[in-house]
């Protein structure tokens, strides 16, 4: 049986704040096929919603087909949105490879552009998730008020009110704060790596010539000390008191 959505209360400040500021580099730039006014405008508009959902798609991921109906006025970037996540790239590259609750975080920075609200709205998501799957909370999402209030029906996703007037430092960027995959994957996976194409440098052979001041240069004359020639190289004062040797000094004195 479906669960309904739970209540949960709002906590996140600047998606529910109006931006208080003159326009900067650091303001959202939407893109909507309202201002799409040449073939160019709609590639831009293609490669943001493969951005927004798939972080970066490749040749392997496009779909030529539904491309083709975007351009062509067949389907609204919202219905575009939909298919992405209900494609078998997002299912085979993200959502067999974390968890539920990644996968609720995932779908609501990147749909709604903002945070979630707390755990709660994330128990909430994933509720709907584990019982009417990927395409129930989906759609749930896409038919909302406040996506449509946002982002309506021809505006790609995007990461709203990241700086607020008041705030000297915005919100982190969703693919910071929630990459691609988690650690356990990660790590299954190799990632990170560090890949260096550069020219490796080498130590010059004049830098590895002794000069004195090392240490293995001293241990043939510290074996030759009498100390360490008794007792089979042990030092002779092993069983020294020292305790006793250590005079006393009392409170008084």
């Amino acid at each position: 049986m479906a669960l309904p959505l739970l209540k949960y209360a709002p906590t996140t400040q600047n998606s529910r704040v109006d931006p208080l500021r003159v326009g900067s580099d650091e303001d959202p730039k939407p893109m909507s096929m309202d201002r799409a006014m040449d073939p160019k405008d709609l590639n831009l508009v293609i490669e943001s919603c493969y951005r927004q959902i798939f972080f970066y798609a490749f040749k392997v991921d496009r779909n030529s087909t539904l491309e083709s109906q975007l351009r062509n006025g067949q389907m609204s970037v919202r219905d575009f949105i939909r298919s992405l996540c209900l494609s078998d790239t997002f299912t085979r590259s993200f959502y067999n490879l974390n968890s539920n609750y990644r996968v609720v975080r995932h779908l609501v920075e990147k749909l709604l552009g903002r945070p979630t609200h707390g755990r709660s709205e994330e128990i909430a998501w994933a509720a709907v998730l584990m019982t009417r799957g990927v395409k129930g909370m989906v759609d749930d999402i896409l038919n909302g008020q406040e996506y449509l209030d946002a982002f309506g029906y021809d505006t790609v996703p995007f990461h709203r009110n990241r700086v607020v007037g008041s705030r000297d430092l915005g919100e982190t960027p969703f693919n910071i704060t929630t990459p691609r995959y988690e650690a356990y994957y990660r790590g299954i996976l190799g990632f990170p790596q560090v890949v260096y194409t550069g020219t490796a440098k080498t130590i010059p052979a004049r830098s590895r010539q002794r000069r004195g001041g090392f240490p293995e240069d001293y241990l043939p004359w510290v074996r030759n000390l009498p100390a360490m020639r008794s007792q089979g190289g042990a030092s002779g004062s092993v069983s020294m008191d020292y305790l006793s040797k250590v005079p006393y000094r009392s409170i008084g004195r």
